[in-house]
């Protein structure tokens, strides 16, 4: 009786499900610009009764359906905004932004969730508050454009979850989940973090032509950087899933120019918090001896990003649990290792959370030949399957969330620990000072 009242409530929701998708893959757009997809999904939500909280002078926002019962307060997330993929022939022609990360999907299956949880007698027996979030940010790229955010005291945090995270949106909250859409219905036990990095090398400018004696190329400066980067990647180890791979946002300003300024994006990534710290001090050595050989100086912005993900075990129970009385027939995998990063790591660190997969996808994660091809596994099943996640952490008393809760042991304290440490890692300023004897002094 359970498992059709679930099942029924997101089918009778199937239009609004299948048009939700729609809208957000033909209006693509990235964190912290939704702006589109924020107004229809705040439309669609008042439409079903709720009222919505928005973030302050950001995109996003949550709506909180109490049960009536006294429980734990569960998250469900989907996240609004897209990658960048101008080859993508979905892709705006302005921006070359598109959903090849299937965020679309999630904002879809998690529309379908909403719906069906106000439908008659499907929240009768549960007990506790569901948090409904759509949250801005997840993709972490146009770090510029971020920064701007943050200087002018917009945001303190490139990530949607981070930043909601910091300002007391999810104060109350006791575990969470949010799936992802990809090929398969699976779940990793980690995931990578990251820290974000900006690099500017700073050299001289001069005729390219009539006198390139008295410029110091940066742009020199910063591919032998990057080069010198890839010199030291057999001294990762593997257990550390390192990886770095940056991109070159100004090469330089004229042809007949020596380019003086240059500047690249990039991230360290890695399994653990220590991982991280040790490979990006080996990066910045390679990054600061590049410009040293050249008479360049490279100023380093270190930024943090995502942390690694550690998915509770038991929330990764109850979601093949659920998964296999949906789809029994269907088999759902459990990986070690994501190399990819996302900020619901930032949650996993103070509070149970999983972050599964419903599968649905084709083509290259963020590449241009990604789409859904399955809209029925990636829209439908997904948000089946989340309800189910949700009646069976809050159904008798919502005895299922207060075990995972009583169990799990977080690796911070506290918010205001976790980010604190966050904190920490941020670090600027150029790293040569060149003394008047001809010897320099560089800083890691």
């Amino acid at each position: 009786i359970v498992m059709n009242r679930i099942i029924d409530a997101i089918e009778k929701n199937r239009t609004l499900i299948y048009d939700t998708a729609k809208y957000i893959w033909e209006n693509p757009e990235t964190g912290y610009k939704e702006f589109k997809t924020d107004k229809y999904l705040k439309e669609q939500m008042v439409k079903l009764g709720y009222d919505i909280v928005p973030a302050d002078n950001i995109t996003g926002f949550y709506a909180v359906l109490d049960t009536g019962r006294v429980g734990p307060t569960l998250l469900v997330l989907a996240e609004l905004d897209s990658i960048i993929c101008p080859d993508h022939k979905c892709a705006d022609p302005k921006t070359g932004a598109v959903h090849s990360c299937g965020h679309h999907a999630q904002c879809a299956a998690l529309i379908g969730v909403a719906a069906a949880l106000k439908e008659k007698g499907v929240i009768d027996g549960l007990s506790g508050k569901i948090k409904l979030c759509f949250v801005p940010a997840e993709e972490l790229l146009e770090i510029e454009y971020r920064s701007e955010l943050k200087n002018n005291g917009v945001i303190k945090y490139y990530g949607g979850k981070g930043e909601f995270l910091y300002r007391g949106y999810f104060d109350d909250v006791d575990l969470a989940f949010m799936v992802h859409t990809s090929k398969s219905f699976s779940v990793n036990k980690r995931a990578n973090g990251c820290l974000a990095k900006s690099v500017v090398y700073k050299g001289v400018a001069a005729h390219a032509g009539g006198s390139p004696w008295d410029g110091k190329n940066a742009l020199y400066a910063a591919t032998c950087g990057i080069n010198a980067v890839n010199a030291i990647r057999e001294t990762f180890r593997e257990s550390d899933y390192i990886r770095f791979h940056p991109i070159i946002t100004s090469g330089g300003a004229m042809v007949n120019a020596i380019p003086e300024t240059v500047k690249i994006e990039t991230y360290v990534r890695g399994v653990t918090f220590d991982s991280i710290k040790r490979a990006n001090k080996c990066v910045n050595q390679a990054l600061c001896g590049s410009a040293l050989s050249l008479g360049n100086n490279v100023e380093i912005i270190d930024i943090p990003g995502y942390s690694p993900l550690v998915n509770a075990p038991d929330m990764i129970t109850l979601a093949k649990e659920t998964y296999e009385t949906l789809c029994p027939d269907k088999e759902f995998t459990i990986g070690e290792v994501s190399t990819g990063s996302t900020d619901m790591a930032d949650l996993s660190c103070i509070m149970p959370v999983v972050h599964p997969y419903a599968s649905g996808a084709v083509g290259k994660a963020h590449g241009n030949d990604y789409y859904i091809e399955d809209a029925e596994s990636a829209y439908i099943t997904s948000a089946k399957w989340q309800l189910l996640m949700i009646k069976t952490l809050l159904e008798n008393g919502a005895e299922r969330a207060k075990t995972i809760k009583q169990n799990f042991k977080p690796a911070f304290s506290s918010k205001e620990e976790f980010l604190a440490y966050q904190d920490s890692l941020n670090d600027s300023g150029d790293r040569i000072k060149y003394n008047t004897d001809g010897t320099a002094v560089v800083r890691l």
